[in-house]
């Protein structure tokens, strides 16, 4: 059977709650036409690169799929007609990775990393670090003195 990762994006004005209930609907047309849905991951409220059927934002979610192509020619035609979802893609892959997807990584480093303070920078200073504003003076050669 054929692999598949299907990515949507939801409208900004439903809950995570709503969003689960839409990845449930999801699995049940995929098992109901004889495939699986082995990893469902979701990627939180983010932003949009630019307006998508006026929203600025959108729920992620992430769907690794094991169907007959039929199950997932369905699945989009339902999601053309469903209005909480505003975009969706689905790629057919070779195998697919183990593990969180890496957004999901990507994510959690992100929170363990600490976040910049808006103080002075290190050098404090001109640019350049300690150097005085005007430049030195090359030495003289011995045909000058």
């Amino acid at each position: 059977m054929p692999l598949y990762e299907h990515i949507f994006i939801a409208r900004q004005d439903i809950s995570p709650a709503q969003v689960e209930g839409l990845t449930e609907t999801l699995q049940k047309i995929v098992t109901d036409n004889g495939g699986k849905i082995e990893k469902s991951e979701y990627w939180g409220l983010r932003s949009l690169q630019y307006k998508i059927k006026k929203n600025r934002k959108g729920h992620y979610a992430l769907l690794n799929i094991k169907a007959p192509h039929e199950a997932v020619a369905e699945m989009e035609r339902l999601m053309k007609l469903n209005d909480d979802i505003i975009r969706f893609m689905t790629v057919r892959v070779e195998e697919h990775e183990e593990g969180p997807s890496a957004v999901l990584q990507s994510r959690g480093r992100d929170d363990r990393r600490p976040r910049r303070e808006d103080g002075p920078r290190r050098d404090d200073g001109p640019r350049g670090g300690s150097r005085s504003e005007r430049p030195s003076e090359a030495p003289k050669s011995d045909s000058e003195a």
